[in-house]
């Protein structure tokens, strides 16, 4: 009898207590991911569905990898693609050879412990980045008009006015030029990363090098900077994602034929001219669905290339 009662005891015990079910984690999360599948996955699906379509008599009529075939395979359409993705991967390399390292350098700065007026500076260079492309734009042909712009008296009172040129206005110059605005603006986002992880340093490392002899650049580039490859990571692929989505900077500074001849032409004009059209230019939703389509498959497989590559490689440089 002792042993039954013990046993029933027992079995009670290992039978786990049943989790009450949070469905208010479920309300609370409602509002959010109906505003985002609203927003975002819906777009994506339907832009995704009309890729693989054609309008014909004003009826949707299902054509595969037709679209995507006239996009690669007519000369015009083509020339325009791997123009356009041409200068987007120029565009996303004038950030990272000239953003990347010159935020390295100013968080370098600003991390020294004997600095003045670092949280102005950091105020400074980060405010940039709450302005909107649309005004980064139209203040920027303001200063370099050849025209009413401040550039070419600037550059004529310290002498260097022989320096200047229509920079928008030629096709060598022009998506340089919107690169480096660019990066003017978007400066500050990396910064603060590269600043941040710098002061997450341990204070033991960099006494040890000390010991050691290690200071100066020399503990810079043997200590700190390979400890900042994670944030570099981090930062290298949302630059990549934020420049193969741009758009707006080049729409309001050069209109929507990207000139001069096309010279800063990226994939977010492309799309934009293709999908609602421009000038002499009709729209075709299925074709400009065609080119969002490759957009998509371009930032997917690069992203994917980082977490699964990249990513693991970087992560023996954290603590």
């Amino acid at each position: 009898m002792q042993s039954t009662v013990l046993t029933a005891t027992t079995d009670r015990e290992l039978v786990a207590p049943r989790r009450a079910v949070r469905w208010h984690i479920a309300v609370f999360l409602a509002p959010a991911m109906l505003i985002y599948f609203s927003v975002m996955v819906l777009p994506l699906v339907e832009t995704l569905r009309l890729a693989f379509f054609q309008s014909v008599d004003q009826r949707e009529i299902y054509v595969g990898m037709s679209n995507f075939a006239f996009l690669f395979g007519d000369e015009r359409t083509s020339w325009h693609f791997w123009n356009a993705l041409k200068n987007n991967t120029y565009f996303f390399l004038i950030h990272m050879l000239v953003m990347v390292p010159l935020a390295i350098f100013i968080a370098a700065l600003l991390s020294l412990p004997r600095i003045r007026g670092g949280g102005f500076y950091r105020t400074a260079i980060f405010m940039p980045t709450m302005l909107s492309f649309v005004i980064v734009a139209f203040v920027w042909r303001l200063i370099l008009s050849p025209l009413w712009g401040i550039a070419p008296n600037l550059l004529d009172a310290i002498g260097l006015k022989s320096l200047f040129a229509p920079y928008l206005g030629k096709e060598a110059y022009a998506l340089t030029t919107l690169g480096l605005i660019s990066v003017w603006k978007e400066l500050g986002v990396p910064m603060v990363l590269m600043y941040a992880a710098m002061l997450s340093i341990p204070t033991e490392i960099l006494e040890a090098a000390e010991i050691d002899g290690i200071v100066g650049l020399q503990q810079f580039f043997k200590i700190k900077l390979p400890l900042l490859w994670p944030s570099v990571g981090v930062v290298a692929i949302l630059t990549f994602v934020s420049n193969f989505n741009s758009f707006d900077l080049i729409y309001t500074a050069q209109g929507v034929s990207a000139g001069p001849n096309y010279s800063t032409d990226i994939l977010g004009t492309l799309l934009y001219r293709t999908f609602f059209g421009a000038q002499f230019q009709f729209g075709d939703p299925h074709m400009g669905a065609t080119i969002a389509t490759m957009m998509f498959l371009i930032i997917l497989a690069v992203v994917c290339v980082y977490l699964f590559f990249v990513q693991r490689k970087l992560q023996r440089y954290q603590f």
